[in-house]
């Protein structure tokens, strides 16, 4: 059995909290343990929290890593920047760690009203991303 994290983004708390369960039931229809879930304020700390994660644990390569969140549309162009810089970031990530990565975040330009219906098809495809990526 593989062990993954879940890292979290709680802006939008309510919703992060049903994707982390969505993304815990699909690990384990995937043979996958959630070792540990990490929430940090929102999307934009995800990668530093992995990093930081991976630090910490003296890690050569990573722990697969699931990431869970929202990037809502705003008035400006911030969230599509913030989108940016996070998929980049995760990017550098995988290939500098050698860690799968599963994309659960939804958006950046995610209006409210998309919202609630991505929860689960993101959460759990960031797992099924995982599992994936792990068989390759």
């Amino acid at each position: 059995m593989s062990r993954v994290i879940i890292v979290a983004g709680s802006f939008h708390e309510d919703e992060t909290e049903k994707m982390i369960q969505y993304a815990k039931d699909e690990c384990s229809k995937l043979n996958l343990t959630v070792k540990e879930v990490i929430k940090v304020p929102g999307a934009f700390e995800i990668p530093y929290a992995i990093k930081n994660y991976f630090t910490r644990q003296n890690a050569q390569q990573g722990i697969p890593v699931i990431t869970l969140g929202i990037i809502e549309k705003g008035q400006t162009d911030h969230g599509k920047a913030i989108g940016d810089v996070v998929l980049s970031a995760l990017m550098k990530i995988q290939f500098t760690y050698d860690v799968p990565i599963g994309l659960g975040i939804i958006g950046p330009g995610a209006e409210p009203e998309h919202i609630a219906p991505r929860l689960e098809k993101h959460a759990r495809a960031s797992a099924n991303a995982v599992r994936v990526m792990l068989d390759l």
